[in-house]
């Protein structure tokens, strides 16, 4: 079970498969630094990881315990690009972000697993390729042709059919879609806690238990107070994504829609079972508004995920429908036993990028990964690490935006209510 977390979202696979429980101790004391990095995700590791590579002296503060958000219980697949179309990304935000944010987003799951490989993280990863799937024409007509955007610019991405999705899936259910051999799954949680292993093997300090109650300017930067302690620095990163508060910022708060993703996961299935679904162990996303991703973990369990909202009675029915589809998918399923279900909260932004953004001078945000964080916030977590080492803000990856709280952030728990279901129609009369 995750812990200190509300029941109907704690009974997760990854916490019970995991290599190890992290126990970083809690900050206390003072003390200095060069960096402080505020959350444990994957973003805000890999932040960490790559300044200490450089030699930097960094902090990172975590509430809980690393990977004890989203990034220890997402469905593990990492996915590469962003949001658009390449063409699009460049209409968006001209030739020379265009092409550095299309370059990152494409090679994201290519740093993944070198910091893997490099770092010797046990996570089951493997790379057999993302599978994005069609319900309706229109979609499929989307994803050929961002396939073959994709392959323009050198990609190994090729569009599927109905029968060639058939037989990489097991079910007949979808039109076709592509498939984009970048992509991979993993064991997310043993992901993010080797990533903090491997930080920490290189110099940085970690502490969990350690909620940031306060950020304050200083003369020479600011001082990051927690509980029992406050460590000061000239740059201080903040990579709390969905998980972000008040304490840290009101608007940067403010500027994100967190929404549950929920999971469900199977006992391990038996041989012949296990062989008729995702038989090259792919991960698989579909074109939904409110998409279904589903794979087989390392043991052959099959996992399915979703959207779910704040309520506990509504995620508890949203299990319920993602048992109801995998049947319908896999009819072999039926009589399954579930084990396991669980969620967290995805970031999700008005644009449905990722952001950045400098608060004041040396204070500095990277969030929103809209329901991609394995590999994007990965990448993301370079880039941040890049910034709070002085490269100009024209010369990142990104481009560095003003904050702009979401209309009715009051009433967000409301709003994503009524978004889902908006959503949920569109998706049900396939416009």
């Amino acid at each position: 079970m995750i812990p200190n977390e509300r029941p109907v979202i704690a009974n997760s696979l990854w916490t019970a498969t995991a290599n190890r429980m992290p126990d970083f101790p809690p900050l206390e004391g003072q003390s200095k630094t060069d960096v402080v990095v505020v959350g444990g995700g994957f973003s805000g590791l890999s932040t960490a990881l790559h300044l200490a590579e450089a030699g930097v002296n960094v902090t990172l503060l975590e509430a809980q315990q690393p990977g004890w958000g989203a990034s220890g219980r997402n469905g593990g697949q990492i996915n590469v690009g962003l949001k658009d179309a390449p063409s699009v990304i460049r209409k968006k935000f001209g030739t020379s972000y265009g092409n550095r944010m299309i370059e990152m987003s494409g090679q994201a799951g290519d740093l993944v697993f070198d910091l893997i490989a490099k770092h010797n993280i046990q996570c089951d990863a493997i790379r057999p390729g993302w599978l994005r799937a069609a319900h309706t024409p229109k979609t499929l007509t989307e994803l050929h042709a961002l396939a073959q955007e994709w392959q323009g610019l050198g990609a190994d991405v090729r569009p599927l059919d109905r029968d060639g999705m058939a037989q990489l899936t097991g079910t007949g259910e979808y039109l076709g879609g592509l498939i984009d051999m970048r992509g991979g799954n993993l064991q997310p949680f043993n992901y993010a806690v080797g990533l903090a292993d491997a930080a920490e093997r290189l110099g940085a300090v970690i502490h969990g238990g350690s909620a940031v109650t306060k950020i304050e300017k200083t003369a020479t930067g600011h001082r990051v107070h927690a509980a029992h302690g406050a460590v000061e620095a000239p740059q201080v990163m903040l990579c709390t994504n969905a998980y972000s508060n008040k304490d840290l910022h009101a608007n940067l708060s403010k500027s994100v829609l967190p929404v549950r993703s929920v999971q469900v996961a199977t006992k391990p299935l038996s041989d012949n079972i296990r062989k008729s679904i995702l038989p090259e162990l792919h991960a698989l996303s579909d074109a939904r508004r409110l998409l279904l991703y589903f794979r087989l973990d390392a043991e052959g369990r099959f996992l399915m995920g979703g959207r779910g909202t704040y309520n506990d009675t509504s995620t508890r029915r949203q299990f319920e429908r993602l048992k109801k589809v995998t049947a319908k998918l896999y009819p072999q399923l039926a009589d399954v036993e579930w084990d396991y279900a669980w969620g967290g909260f995805v970031a999700l932004t008005r644009d449905h990028y990722a952001h950045l953004h400098e608060i004041a001078p040396g204070l500095k945000a990277g969030l929103g990964y809209n329901g991609r964080g394995v590999a994007i916030a990965t990448a993301m977590g370079r880039v941040l690490a890049q910034w709070a080492q002085g490269t100009p803000e024209d010369e990142l990856a990104f481009p560095v935006t003003t904050i702009k709280p979401l209309p009715f952030s009051f009433a967000r728990e409301t709003m994503v209510e009524a978004e889902i279901l908006r959503l949920r129609l569109l998706d049900k009369l396939g416009v």
